[in-house]
């Protein structure tokens, strides 16, 4: 039976992920070497997260980023297991590489 509605699901619209940007996955692995060369480096990480939390207007997504962080850096201080988050191909290792803001000022000697 044919429907009378050829394009019935047309409403729905099927949420791809988006690929990480070669860019973005090269900046992120200068972060990762700066930090595990220079460990004090988690507090500019910590500050960037508390200021932008102090801000009135994100995305939704940019505070979920600084939540995942809160939770990173209260499971543990270890630099290595941090970073290893941070490279993680899971849900919270995607969500922190999704906003490399956050990582603003790393790199910067």
């Amino acid at each position: 039976m044919r429907s009378l509605y050829p394009n019935s699901n047309r409403g729905r619209r099927v949420r791809r992920p988006r690929p990480e940007r070669n860019q973005t996955r090269v900046y992120i692995e200068q972060v990762v070497v700066a930090l595990k060369a220079n460990p004090d480096k988690i507090n500019i990480i910590k500050r960037n997260c508390s200021e932008y939390r102090q801000q009135s207007f994100l995305k939704r997504g940019f505070l979920l980023a600084i939540e995942r962080f809160d939770w990173v850096f209260a499971i543990d201080d270890d630099v290595h297991r941090i970073c290893e988050q941070i490279l993680a191909d899971d849900y919270i290792g995607k969500r922190l590489r999704r906003y490399p803001l956050l990582f603003k000022g790393v790199l910067n000697d």
